[in-house]
C-alpha cells in the first residue's frame, strides 16, 4: 500500500534527503523512512510548510504535472503595506524572470489578510524594522516556477520577508508543527487533487 506522509517544513531544511553542504535536509528528520519515499515537488531552503512525501508515482505526477494545474496557497509576509492596487497587479499576473526569460504568471487569487494565528514563530524570527510596516497575504497559485511567489511579490515592490505554503489541493497544515507530520491513508489524494 503506498504511503502518505503530510509534513510542515521548518525554515531552513532542504526539500531532499541527499547531503548538500552542512545544510539540514530530509535525512536529518526522516532517517526511519523506506527508500522509496520522496517529497512530492519542492520547497525552497528559507520557506516553510506543507510538503508531500509519498510512494505515489501516480499521485506525484498529478500533483506535478501543470497540466492539472492544482491549488497551492501560501501566505507571504512581505516587506510594507501593501495595498489593494498590488493586489489586483497579482491577481492579474506579473512579469518574472524563469531561466533567463521573460514570464507572465497566471492569474492568482490574492488578498491581504492578518497575520495567520495558527502559524508558529520563526527560529530565527523575522528582523524587526521599527520604520518599515509589514503585511501578510494570502496567494493561491496554479503553477510552480522557481521561487515564483518571491519573484511575484519583488516585481510588485514588496519584497517577501517570510514565506509558508499553507495547502495543496484542500490540505492544509493546520494542527502540523514544524518538523512534524503525519502519517495518512488514500484518502488524502481526494484532499491534495481537489479543484475548489
Amino acid at each position: 500500500m503506498p504511503q502518505y506522509f503530510m509534513f510542515h517544513k521548518p525554515f531552513k531544511v532542504l526539500s531532499q534527503f541527499s547531503e548538500q553542504g552542512d545544510k539540514k535536509t530530509l535525512s536529518d528528520l526522516f532517517s526511519h523512512l523506506p527508500k522509496n519515499i520522496y517529497p512530492v515537488g519542492r520547497l525552497d531552503y528559507d520557506s516553510e510548510g506543507l510538503l508531500i512525501l509519498t510512494d505515489d508515482k501516480s499521485l506525484t505526477h498529478q500533483l506535478l504535472d501543470p497540466t492539472f494545474a492544482h491549488r497551492r496557497t501560501y501566505w507571504v509576509q512581505v516587506e510594507g503595506a501593501i495595498d489593494e492596487q498590488a493586489i489586483k497587479k497579482l491577481e492579474r499576473g506579473v512579469t518574472i524572470n524563469v531561466d533567463g526569460q521573460q514570464y507572465r504568471t497566471k492569474k492568482a487569487e490574492t488578498k491581504i489578510i492578518a497575520q495567520p494565528a495558527t502559524i508558529s514563530e520563526r527560529n530565527p524570527p523575522i528582523r524587526f524594522r521599527k520604520n518599515i510596516p509589514d503585511s501578510w497575504i494570502s496567494l493561491t497559485l496554479t503553477e510552480g516556477k522557481n521561487r515564483q511567489v518571491r519573484k511575484m511579490t519583488a516585481a510588485i515592490g514588496y519584497p517577501t520577508l517570510r514565506l509558508l505554503r499553507y495547502s495543496i489541493g484542500n490540505a492544509t497544515i493546520d494542527g502540523i508543527k514544524p518538523g512534524e507530520y503525519k502519517l495518512l491513508d488514500e484518502r488524502i489524494k481526494t484532499e491534495l487533487l481537489s479543484k475548489r
